[in-house]
C-alpha cells in the first residue's frame, strides 16, 4: 500500500521526522518501509532551507524501488530556468514569479553545478502522474483528456528538453495545456475589462478553481481553491467558465498536492485529498496512508512537525 505525502518544498528534516511517524527506516538505499512505499507528489524543491539533501532523499528512493513521484510546477520552473531557445533569451520572466520561485535552489546548488545538473536529468525523467490500481495520482488537477494526450505525446523515459521549451514558446498547444493544467491546476482567467478585489483590496487576473464543481451559480467565492486570498460572493457570469472537465465523484481516488491547504481539510470529497499542508508557513507536512479504499478516510491523515 502506499503513503502519499504532500509538497515538500526542501524541508528534509521534516520530511525525516515524517518517516519516523509512519514506521520508515534508513538503509543503505535510503528510507524504506517493509510492507509500504511512499508516493510523492511533486513540489520537493525551492523555498526551503534543506533542498539539496530533499532532493537527494527522493531520488534514492525512488531510484531504490521504495517511492514513486511526480512532477509539480515546481521542478519544471527549475528545468526551465536552465533552458534557452534559439536566441539565447531565458525561458523564464527574470520579473516573475516563476523565476523566483526558483532562486533558492539555484544558489544552494552553486558548490555544487555538476550534481545539480544530474539532479536535472532525473527530474525529467519523473511521470507527470500515477495511474495506479485504484488510486491515481498529480500535482494539481487530473482529467482524462490531459492523461491520454499526454500518453499519446510522451514516451516513457525522459521528457525532452523541447517539450519543456514549448511550455513557454507554445503554451496554447495540445500538450503544453495537458502539462500545464496537470502540474498547476485550472485558472479562471479574466477578462481585462472585469476588475475582481479581494478581501485586502487587491486585484488578481486570475485565481484556482475547484475543477471537480460545476461553476454554475457559484460565486467567486465559492468556486475558487485558493490559499492566501478571498474572493467576493459575485456570481460567476457564465461567458468567462475556463474549459476544463469535472472530476467524477465515482472515478478512483485521486490525490494531488499545489494547494495549500495549511491545517485541513484535506480530504476535499470521498475520492479527493489535497495533501499539501503548506509546509512553507505552517511547517508541517503531511502524508494519507491509503489501504486501498475507495472513499477516503480523513482518520488516515498522518502529520509531522519540526519537532
Amino acid at each position: 500500500m502506499y503513503d502519499i505525502i504532500g509538497d515538500i518544498h526542501g524541508h528534509a528534516t521534516i520530511l525525516k521526522n515524517l518517516f519516523d511517524k509512519l514506521g520508515y527506516k534508513k538503509g543503505v538505499n535510503g528510507y524504506f518501509h517493509p510492507e509500504r512505499k511512499a508516493v510523492f507528489v511533486g513540489d520537493f524543491t525551492n523555498r526551503g532551507p534543506e533542498i539539496r539533501k530533499t532532493l537527494r532523499t527522493i531520488r534514492q528512493m525512488v531510484e531504490a524501488g521504495n517511492a514513486l513521484a511526480v512532477l509539480g510546477n515546481h521542478e519544471i520552473n527549475n528545468i526551465l530556468y536552465h533552458l534557452r531557445p534559439e536566441n539565447d533569451a531565458p525561458l523564464l520572466d527574470i520579473k516573475g514569479k516563476r523565476y523566483l520561485s526558483v532562486t533558492q535552489t539555484i544558489e544552494e546548488f552553486k558548490p555544487f553545478v555538476q550534481e545539480w545538473k544530474e539532479h536535472r536529468k532525473w527530474l525529467r525523467t519523473l511521470p507527470l502522474f500515477l495511474d495506479l490500481e485504484g488510486v491515481r495520482v498529480a500535482h494539481a488537477y487530473w482529467s482524462d483528456t490531459h492523461i491520454r494526450t499526454i500518453k499519446e505525446n510522451l514516451p516513457e523515459g525522459r521528457i525532452s528538453k523541447q517539450i519543456f521549451r514549448d511550455l513557454i514558446l507554445n503554451p496554447h498547444s495540445e500538450l503544453s495545456q495537458a502539462i500545464l493544467q496537470t502540474t498547476r491546476g485550472v485558472h479562471l482567467i479574466l477578462p481585462p475589462d472585469l476588475k475582481i478585489m479581494d478581501h485586502r483590496k487587491r486585484s488578481h487576473r486570475f485565481f484556482r478553481i475547484r475543477w471537480w464543481e460545476s461553476p454554475e451559480g457559484q460565486s467567486f467565492h465559492d468556486w475558487s481553491f485558493e490559499s492566501k486570498f478571498r474572493l467576493p460572493n459575485y456570481t460567476i457570469p457564465p461567458e468567462i467558465y475556463p474549459r476544463f472537465e469535472i472530476y467524477p465523484d465515482d472515478a478512483p481516488p485521486l490525490f494531488f498536492g499545489h494547494y495549500c491547504r495549511g491545517r485541513g481539510p484535506f480530504v476535499i470529497r470521498k475520492n479527493l485529498c489535497c495533501i499539501d499542508s503548506c509546509i512553507t508557513s505552517h511547517k508541517t507536512l503531511s502524508a494519507y496512508r491509503w489501504n486501498g479504499e475507495s472513499e477516503l478516510d480523513p482518520g488516515q491523515i498522518v502529520v509531522a512537525g519540526p519537532a
